[in-house]
């Protein structure tokens, strides 16, 4: 559905598309592994039907998560929510690669991961660099974007 708005040149700045069920408390092993495999065949095609359409080059994709997970499975073979999570940025204009420190398995406060780069700068990365705004305070603190568009 976003593939054909796009494609019908509809003026939207967002289009959110959501995927359920990665609230994985037990049994988490093979839930985790078709939640992940369905993600990939969709931005898959998502990308295959922009670059169809010439469109790839003007679109970003970002994923996010309003949890991260616990590192340590916990008695029903699942993980409980935590504090850290990876976010993915794709489309033509990004610039591959992790960005950030990759957070230890092994130095976690309180049982969760640390996390290395606040998602703050995430979102301050979108509005600075794909929709080219001046730079937005969230909060107190400033979140510098991470250059990692074109």
């Amino acid at each position: 559905m976003a593939a054909k708005l796009i494609a019908a040149r509809i003026p939207v700045a967002v289009t959110k598309v959501t995927q359920r069920s990665f609230d994985t408390h037990a049994g988490q092993l093979p839930t985790h592994h078709r939640l992940l495999d369905e993600l990939a065949q969709a931005l898959m095609a998502f990308r295959m039907a922009l670059q169809k359409q010439g469109a790839w080059n003007e679109v970003l994709v970002m994923t996010y998560s309003e949890f991260g997970r616990r590192v340590e499975e916990n008695a029903s073979q699942g993980t409980d929510h935590g504090t850290a999570a990876p976010h993915l940025l794709m489309g033509g204009e990004t610039r591959g690669g992790l960005y950030g420190t990759p957070p230890s398995l092994t130095d976690l406060q309180n049982g969760d991961l640390k996390y290395t780069t606040d998602y703050r700068s995430l979102y301050g990365t979108v509005i600075e660099q794909w929709w080219r705004l001046p730079p937005v305070a969230f909060g107190k603190r400033s979140h510098p974007a991470i250059h990692c568009l074109r």
